[in-house]
């Protein structure tokens, strides 16, 4: 069998590697076994953050609405159920958005809710 020179591949390899782990700290960018293991945790942290980020968007604009419906007088639990029961279908990055930006059309649902 025919020997296989593989220089030039694995070259290609490290160098891909050494390039996304450009920046790291010490041997982590520049030694391509420390590299590869930080970048695979580094790319199991990006995932786990992309999931993360939603939930902390969720959350604020939980937050957001709920201290706008507070000054009108409202929690935001029933906010929420009142705006289910009248079929108004607004998710909560809207109504967030609302609540901040427009706060008079804000307060109109408000009254919808309340009447």
């Amino acid at each position: 069998m025919t020997r296989v020179k593989r220089g030039t591949v694995v070259k290609k390899r490290h160098k891909r590697v050494l390039k996304l782990t450009k920046g790291y700290w010490g041997q982590r960018s520049n030694i391509f076994q420390r590299a590869k293991e930080t970048l695979l945790r580094a790319m199991a942290f990006a995932f786990k953050g992309r999931k993360l980020k939603k939930r902390d968007m969720r959350a604020l604009f939980i937050a957001r609405i709920s201290a706008a419906a507070k000054g009108h007088g409202i929690s935001y639990s029933s906010l929420i159920a009142g705006l289910k029961n009248a079929n108004i279908a607004l998710n909560r990055k809207m109504l967030s958005q609302l609540a901040v930006l427009d706060p008079e059309t804000f307060g109109q649902l408000v009254k919808i809710v309340k009447g």
